[in-house]
């Protein structure tokens, strides 16, 4: 299993008129967690794209348990626990400052040969990097 932590601060154009972070970004949140995980990981998605591949998101599933608000500083802990095959899963626990579980979700992504379009094995080169998690 591999973990990341990483933080980030709500900004104010990210709330809606109740104060709260909008639902919609969340996602963003996610992503931020994904890129950072690939990040510490040694890969990233600029490696995937640069050797023909590409990671669309397949599936998303998401339960908001508490807002967050602007100005918050939230931890996006983002958790890889099966080695990717075709797709890759990511879940995510978001936390607020006061280290109060906010935010749990997951998302699918498939890795996609660029010069076919269809799916393929997640690449030799990631699976170098992530199997000793494993």
């Amino acid at each position: 299993m591999y973990i990341s932590e990483t933080t980030v601060r709500v900004r104010y154009a990210e709330t809606d008129k109740m104060g709260y972070v909008y639902y919609g970004n969340y996602m963003q949140y996610y992503e931020i967690g994904r890129v950072e995980a690939l990040r510490s990981l040694g890969s990233s998605y600029r490696d995937m794209e640069d050797n023909g591949i590409m990671l669309p998101v397949f599936l998303c599933s998401i339960q908001y348990l508490k807002p967050a608000f602007y100005d918050d500083l939230l931890l996006i802990k983002t958790i890889i626990k099966e080695l990717p095959t075709a797709k890759i899963l990511f879940e995510y626990e978001i936390y607020n400052q006061k280290s109060e579980l906010i935010n749990t979700a997951s998302t699918s992504l498939v890795f996609i040969n660029r010069t076919t379009n269809k799916p393929c094995s997640a690449p030799e080169f990631f699976m170098q990097k992530i199997k000793k998690f494993f």
